[in-house]
């Protein structure tokens, strides 16, 4: 270490600090005169300003040496002023240049006294238009600071407060005197605001700087009793020798946008909920699932607890609406975001609770207008709750918002939707009510519209099954079994049927048949076509001929076409006779060989009309099986027809087991509960046949 660069005895390293590096910036330059005016002390920074060495100043007049001609006069006059009085001179003057060019330099001329009581002046002085530009920086940075909106604060690398500006003052709730000297977490004290320490910290240590990828929520003195949303942008200081000399910190608050982007994303979240309700409510024609569609979509996005009720006269025509006592609810479904008493105070569904004239859910069904409690108060648990029990469970869960909506279609109040939020700390408000009204409106067309479709479909499977047969308690030589399954989900009952007809000689006609469409006038065109191959059977036609009378009474029936396979089974010649209007082809069991479909001329559907049908004569041995079917049993959406026709041989190889149980191992295994057409199907087994006239030989 130079001597230069070693501390004065008894100070130790820390005790010194470094040039800031502001004066060599200014480059400010001494010169001393003696009280001639003759130039006796020179510093290099005189030489780079004024463009002389020392050897060229020294000794000479320093008017000669740094002012023009014109100058000599006045500057004469002030250095004698200065030496006479000892009042310092200041002020921005021309300066001769060595190669002849006038600088302008601010100028502090002052007189100095030696140990002998000798006067001399010294004259400091750095270019003028450099001091005027750090001037105007550092006017323009003090007022842009204490006028700026934007928080302003410097820190020592101790994190603690330097500066605070005016707009910091103001967000803080708290004055600058305050701040300084304090650390960072004594003003900051949340733990909001851990994080923001820790981004400081990491800015100091390696200088990368922090801009506006931080923003902090929280609460300040200034407003305890909101939060707000602060954008911090962190620099770290450095001298100009690159000295750290602390952390400078910029705070925007952010709050408006801040609530803007929150209340943007709410408003998203809100039209995503109503586009899952619109794709997940309503999939079914059941009203049960319904229900649960609603309260799928509704928990736990929009409430912690949900209930779907109907009035119970909307299921029981018996139990009328009254006007001013208490109301019956059905509970149809009922969830929760997670295990909590508000649960157990709803109504499990299929009950159905009564609830009083006062409570809010009757009050909502008999108006039509939904019910928002923002902030339940302890009043209030008692007319949401069915009863005291129930209004204690809401309590002990913590339920602090609630709204009841009706579910209303096409002017008619069906039940209400009632909604919860306990954990969640939101109130229900103004944006949520519209929500959940509809939400609770297409829930209630769709109920309506299965609570419709209930009716007229057990009206036609009604009729349906009226219609189908019972079986003759004793068939010569046969044996038959036989089952028939209505459409389910959102489909209704279709025209699909069976027959089994006693005919002369010991014969027996064996039919299936199905007729496009559905509803109850597809119900009632199967009644009609089945009306009419009885009437057939008795003329004893052969199977061709009764396709082309069938064919002639479709083709009357409007807009309606319809597949049928007709046989007639002969016990004394052991054989089938049948014919086929465009149905898919029968199963055929026996012979001891695999099962097959028979392959039979197709023919058209009954109602085209114009082409002739075909008998075809099979063998049909006792201990043989045939398996006549419609379409729902072996047709679905997802799989190929010759892969699921694959699969019912593989189900009726089993040419021992009970007829029931091949029927309805046939239902499990290809039918499923929401299958969108009707099931016919009629297996019947050839049996040994000895005729009375065979007995009594």
């Amino acid at each position: 270490m130079s001597e230069l660069e070693r501390p004065p005895t008894g100070l130790g390293q820390g005790d010194i600090s470094p040039p800031s590096g502001l004066m060599d910036l200014l480059g400010v330059a001494a010169v001393l005169l003696d009280a001639e005016g003759r130039i006796v002390l020179w510093s290099p920074q005189a030489e780079e300003l004024y463009g002389y060495t020392s050897e060229e100043a020294l000794g000479r007049y320093a008017a000669h040496v740094l002012v023009h001609e014109e100058h000599w006069e006045w500057v004469v006059k002030t250095f004698i002023e200065v030496m006479e009085t000892g009042q310092s001179w200041a002020g921005t003057f021309p300066i001769r240049r060595k190669d002849g060019g006038t600088r302008l330099v601010e100028l502090r001329n002052m007189r100095l006294m030696n140990d002998r009581g000798e006067f001399y002046a010294l004259g400091l002085g750095t270019d003028s238009p450099t001091l005027r530009e750090l001037e105007r920086d550092v006017a323009l940075s003090t007022r842009l600071i204490s006028q700026s909106p934007v928080g302003v604060a410097i820190f020592d690398t101790d994190l603690r407060y330097v500066s605070v500006n005016p707009a910091l003052e103001r967000m803080h709730g708290r004055p600058a005197a305050d701040h300084l000297g304090r650390h960072y977490r004594e003003i900051m004290r949340a733990t909001d605001f851990e994080e923001t320490e820790a981004a400081m910290r990491h800015v100091l240590r390696t200088g990368n700087p922090l801009v506006e990828e931080s923003t902090i929520v929280g609460r300040t003195p200034a407003d305890p009793g909101h939060e707000h949303a602060w954008s911090i942008s962190m620099y770290r200081l450095e001298d100009t020798q690159g000295r750290i000399l602390g952390l400078a910190e910029l705070v925007v608050d952010v709050t408006q946008r801040y609530r803007s982007a929150l209340e943007a994303g709410e408003t998203r979240r809100r039209l995503a909920l109503i586009a899952d309700g619109s794709a997940r409510i309503g999939t079914t024609l059941e009203v049960d699932q319904t229900a649960r569609e609603l309260a799928d979509v509704t928990v736990p996005e929009f409430a912690d607890v949900v209930a779907v009720d109907v009035l119970d006269s909307l299921l029981d025509e018996h139990r009328p609406v009254s006007r001013d006592g208490p109301v019956f609810f059905r509970a149809l479904a009922v969830k929760a975001a997670y295990p909590t008493d508000a649960f157990e105070a709803a109504d499990p569904p299929g009950r159905i609770a009564t609830y009083d004239a006062d409570r809010l859910a009757a009050r909502c069904v008999r108006t039509g207008r939904p019910v928002l409690v923002r902030h339940v108060e302890g009043g209030d648990l008692g007319l949401i709750a069915r009863d005291k029990d129930a209004a204690m469970l809401l309590a002990r869960a913590g339920v602090h918002s609630y709204m009841a909506v009706p579910l209303a279609a096409r002017g008619t109040v069906l039940g209400f939707l009632g909604l919860t939020r306990a954990r969640d700390p939101r109130p229900f408000d103004e944006d949520d009510l519209a929500i959940a009204t509809e939400l609770a409106s297409r829930a209630a067309v769709c109920i309506d519209n299965a609570r419709t479709h209930q009716s007229v479909r057990n009206a036609a499977v009604t009729l349906q099954r009226s219609l189908l047969p019972d079986h003759p308690p004793s068939l010569p030589g046969l044996q038959v079994a036989s089952r028939y399954l209505p459409a389910q989900a959102a489909y209704e009952v279709g025209g699909d049927w069976y027959d089994v007809l006693p005919l002369a000689g010991d014969r027996t006609a064996l039919v299936v048949g199905d007729v496009m469409g559905s509803g109850i006038d597809a119900a009632a065109a199967m009644g009609r076509l089945r009306t009419a191959t009885a009437a057939f059977t008795e003329l004893d036609l052969d199977p061709a001929q009764v396709l082309q009378h069938l064919d002639t009474i479709t083709s009357r029936l409007e807009q309606y076409i319809a597949t049928c396979l007709y046989a007639v089974y002969d016990p004394h010649r052991a054989e089938l006779r049948i014919a086929n209007a465009g149905h898919l082809p029968p199963v055929v069991v026996g012979g001891g060989e695999q099962p097959r479909l028979h392959d039979l001329p197709t023919g058209t559907p009954l109602g085209v009309g114009g082409v002739p049908f075909e008998t075809t004569t099979v063998s049909f041995a006792p201990g043989d099986e045939l398996v006549l079917y419609t379409d729902g049993l072996v047709e679905t959406r997802h799989h190929p027809l010759d892969e699921r026709l694959d699969t019912l041989l593989h189900l009726v190889d089993a040419p021992d087991s009970p007829l029931e149980e091949t029927c309805d191992r046939l239902l499990q295994k290809l039918r499923h509960p929401d299958d969108h057409d009707d099931v016919a199907l009629l297996i019947a087994r050839a049996r040994p046949f000895r005729s009375v006239t065979d007995s009594r030989h």
